[in-house]
């Protein structure tokens, strides 16, 4: 193998190397925007159970503190 030959390979493997560190930060970019997203969608759910859970509350009151209903 002459020096062109190795000067050629060596030159394809550090581009080869440069495309994926390249690939490699894109991924972690898109892992890290993933796992906000994930938390932001978490504390979205949380949220809305604890909606939930207090108009369930509201429309299942107890009927000891209801206004008694209007006689006619």
């Amino acid at each position: 193998m002459g020096n062109d030959d190795l000067q050629r390979r060596l030159v394809e493997l550090e581009t080869r190397l440069a495309f994926q560190e390249q690939a490699l930060a894109e991924l972690s970019d898109a892992l890290a925007a993933s796992r906000l997203e994930t938390a932001r969608n978490a504390e979205l759910l949380r949220r809305a159970l604890e909606e939930m859970k207090q108009a369930r509350g509201e429309f299942f009151a107890d009927p000891a503190e209801e206004p008694p209903p209007p006689h006619y």
